[in-house]
């Protein structure tokens, strides 16, 4: 039960902060995309099914609040949560390296979904402009930001398992 209250409070924080602190920071009209840590590493460190369920409720938040298709955000976000839990297997807490690689890979594939989807179909054919000014920035400014925001979540996440370990060894005591 602690795990899915500090899963929500770490989705509800990221929502805000990128909706407000970092909007407020942003470079160039550019927001790291924390939503996309959250969801990518909830799924290597937990599994396809919780990075499902994260990204879904992850997106659920950006549809109500940003979105004009309830729906639209919640899919991909959990299309990302459960493709980062396949990777569950090859985690390993101490290398950042992995993490670094999905996020940035999940951040470049929900660009490329977002462009598709809102730009493509609708013949907006830019794509250079919004690979160069939209989808290489905030790759960047997120790969940054991961840096920072991903050993707080990898440190929350040692001290629950190591409670729940803890937890357990009582019981069977």
């Amino acid at each position: 039960m602690l795990k899915v209250i500090i899963s929500a409070f770490f989705v509800i924080i990221s929502f805000l902060l990128q909706g407000t602190l970092f909007r407020a920071i942003s470079l160039g009209n550019i927001v790291p995309n924390l939503m996309i840590i959250v969801t990518a590493s909830y799924g290597f460190m937990r599994g396809r099914k919780n990075g499902l369920l994260i990204g879904f409720f992850s997106g659920l938040l950006m549809d109500i609040f940003l979105g004009s298709i309830l729906g639209y955000y919640a899919l991909i976000y959990m299309y990302i949560g459960y493709f980062n839990g396949i990777f569950r297997k090859a985690f390993f807490p101490e290398d950042i390296k992995l993490p670094l690689l999905l996020i940035s890979g999940s951040d470049f594939i929900y660009n490329m979904v977002c462009y598709i989807l809102s730009f493509l179909l609708k013949g907006r054919l830019n794509f250079g402009y919004y690979f160069l000014n939209i989808m290489i920035p905030e790759l960047i400014y997120t790969i940054v930001i991961t840096c920072l925001f991903y050993p707080i979540l990898l440190k929350i996440e040692g001290r629950l398992e190591w409670k729940e370990k803890e937890g357990a060894s009582k019981i069977v005591s």
